[in-house]
């Protein structure tokens, strides 16, 4: 669901999320997915509906590849 932000504040916040989605970290971490969803598809696997997970090093699906599986982000440090 989206947020009511006012125009301000989601114009600040899409440049927040546009710096985050650029670090390094971010940046190698879509390339890792990019690269092992080819190589699974390539290999005949169906992975409709999942998403790599780094944690688990295998493809989950969307719902259960949400930050800290459940724990918060603040045990498993994702940011």
């Amino acid at each position: 669901m989206a947020q009511k932000l006012s125009p301000k504040a989601s114009a600040a916040k899409k440049r927040r999320d546009l710096a985050y989605a650029k670090t390094d970290r971010r940046t190698k971490m879509r390339a890792e997915n990019q690269r092992r969803r080819r190589a699974a598809k390539k290999a005949g696997k169906s992975i409709e509906g999942k998403d790599y997970d780094h944690t688990s090093r295998r493809f989950v699906s969307v719902y259960t590849n949400r930050s800290g599986h459940g724990e918060g982000t603040k045990k498993n440090n994702t940011v």
